[in-house]
């Protein structure tokens, strides 16, 4: 009883996001299976599912599960279990510490895609413009991958352009 108590902050974190993990994890087999074309079908599926009243952290387990498997396939990086929980966080609209080099990049694809299939458009604000451009180049792949469309804005954009982006 008192382990629980006592448990360091990280663990407790773990702990709280232990069924939502198991969900995502459970999926992971299964989306495997599918064709390239099959998972890009499953965001419009996704999206269906929002405009008939589920709500984001209904269908959470599912998109996590989706973005996992198209950033293995596309970009050939499998999310840790750690950033799926950094995701959820987010969603939750909390702040995620992260150190350089865990994958902070990777982690702003869930919450996005997430936010995206809602039809609204989601933001990822990158003050710096080489930083906004690479990833959008690089990991964008993923949303692209999965049917939705990525933008940029640069500062050098005429106002034409920034609001098309």
């Amino acid at each position: 009883m008192l382990e629980a108590i006592f448990k360091n902050s990280s663990q407790q974190i773990v702990l709280k996001y232990k069924t939502q993990l198991e969900q995502i994890n459970g999926l992971e087999d299964n989306l495997k299976l599918f064709t390239d074309l099959e998972l890009k079908e499953q965001t419009t599926k996704l999206k269906n599912r929002l405009l008939k009243g589920e709500t984001k952290y209904s269908i959470l387990p599912e998109a996590f599960a989706l973005i996992r498997e198209a950033s293995r396939r596309v970009l050939g990086l499998r999310l840790f279990d750690v950033q799926l929980i950094g995701g959820i966080v987010l969603t939750e609209g909390k702040i995620a510490e992260m150190k350089t080099g865990e994958g902070k990049t990777l982690v702003a694809l869930l919450p996005t895609f997430l936010n995206a299939l809602y039809g609204k458009g989601t933001h990822v604000i990158t003050v710096n413009d080489y930083l906004a451009r690479r990833d959008a180049e690089y990991v964008g792949q993923v949303h692209s991958f999965l049917g939705l469309n990525v933008g940029l804005i640069q500062d050098n954009m005429e106002p034409a352009e920034r609001k098309k982006n």
